[in-house]
């Protein structure tokens, strides 16, 4: 299967993953790194949030990343702003359970995605927007084979400073390379 390898599987995501996400998404402890806004969601704005950009989107293809053996959803992954004409998309990844964190599967997750994407899906450039100040997840992202690609300074006011986020991007050809 695609979506699989020896420690996680990615299944497709539903509006029955609402509560889950909803909890990875008011977890400022997550969020603190991952999303520009820091905000307190309702369940319902997260419903909302979940039918009509994750799941309505024709330009978006989102998975929860489980965990085979405890069959343990540990995470979102998400192609968005896919662009079919020019080959091309956004991914995000959030391992929303911080048991998982600093164990791999982040990387083993990002590696299934873009094998979907430059062996399925035949685009031929995937990007991806970081904080400066997450070093863990720039290092997976140069570790997987992402270049940088520019900043945009001060863009992000965390904890009393401001903060450049990050542009990386990789190629089809490099992936393939790698």
């Amino acid at each position: 299967m695609l979506f699989e390898s020896s420690r996680i599987v990615f299944k497709k995501m539903t509006s029955d993953h609402t509560e889950l996400y909803h909890t990875w998404r008011n977890d400022i402890g997550i969020m603190q790194s991952t999303s520009p806004f820091l905000d307190v969601y309702h369940l319902e704005e997260t419903r909302e949030f979940i039918d009509h950009v994750i799941l309505g989107s024709p330009s978006s293809k989102s998975y929860i990343i489980v965990e085979k053996e405890s069959d343990t959803p540990i995470g979102i992954i998400s192609l968005i702003n896919i662009d079919y004409k020019n080959r091309n998309a956004e991914c995000i990844i959030d391992i929303g359970d911080k048991n998982y964190w600093g164990k791999g599967y982040g990387t083993e997750a990002l590696k299934l995605l873009l094998d979907y994407a430059f062996l399925e899906m035949n685009l031929n450039r995937v990007s991806l927007r970081v904080f400066s100040f997450n070093k863990n997840a720039i290092k997976l992202y140069e570790k997987v084979g992402f270049k940088h690609e520019g900043n945009s300074r001060q863009s992000l006011f965390r904890e009393g400073a401001w903060h450049d986020i990050i542009h990386m991007g990789i190629l089809q050809n490099e992936y393939l390379q790698a």
